[in-house]
């Protein structure tokens, strides 16, 4: 089975932001290395594990398998996440705008929904392209691995595990959404669009 070993991106994002501190980032970031790590570990562990004793009920395989969803979850959510933070917020232009407001009823009615997404999830939210319907949605996450859309590209992800606020915010969660968006790089958003779009063309 090949798979990279994997090693932790940089961010420029990993900074005091506007309303989300240093200290938050920085302990977040500590917590995407240690996916990073796990995934590796997780890893080397099924190059070895026995094979015959699988089973639905407890074997070694099952249990590095979920975990390796969960682990590889905690990377790739978080290196969107990272990825489009840092910028200077507002309201987005472009292709992204053009397609929320051909997929919501307008941008506002897709924000107010996205927030309060953010208030129901435990976990993540995701605004992603569906590639077998040709539209973004929402969806909502309460762990890495959990409630996943099949065939579908998130472009712009939403940390809501209290590691993400609750050293600024404490249990105000809102407030912690309205800073996330105030440091939304929108333009990184877009390439996100664009590259779902390319997939979506390949496809075709």
């Amino acid at each position: 089975m090949a798979f990279p070993k994997l090693e932790a991106k940089k961010f420029a994002s990993i900074r005091e932001l506007n309303g989300i501190s240093a200290r938050t980032m920085e302990e977040h970031y500590e917590l995407y290395k240690g996916y990073i790590g796990k995934t590796n570990e997780i890893q080397e562990k099924l190059t070895a594990v026995d094979r015959a004793t699988a089973n639905q009920i407890y074997s070694d395989l099952r249990a590095l398998r979920v975990d390796l969803s969960f682990a590889i979850g905690g990377v790739k959510n978080h290196e969107t996440y990272f990825g489009h933070l840092g910028g200077k917020g507002g309201t987005p232009s472009g292709r992204v705008m053009d397609q929320i407001k051909r997929d919501f009823p307008s941008y506002d009615a897709w924000l107010a929904d996205f927030k309060a997404s953010g208030l129901a999830a435990r976990g993540w939210v995701w605004l992603a392209y569906d590639h077998d319907f040709n539209c973004l949605t929402t969806t909502v996450g309460d762990a890495q691995n959990t409630f996943p859309l099949w065939n579908a590209t998130p472009i712009l992800a939403l940390d809501v595990y209290e590691h993400a606020y609750w050293i600024d915010y404490g249990r105000a969660r809102a407030k912690y959404i309205d800073a996330f968006f105030n440091n939304l790089d929108w333009s990184v958003v877009e390439q996100n669009l664009e590259r779902a779009l390319a997939m979506q063309a390949v496809h075709k």
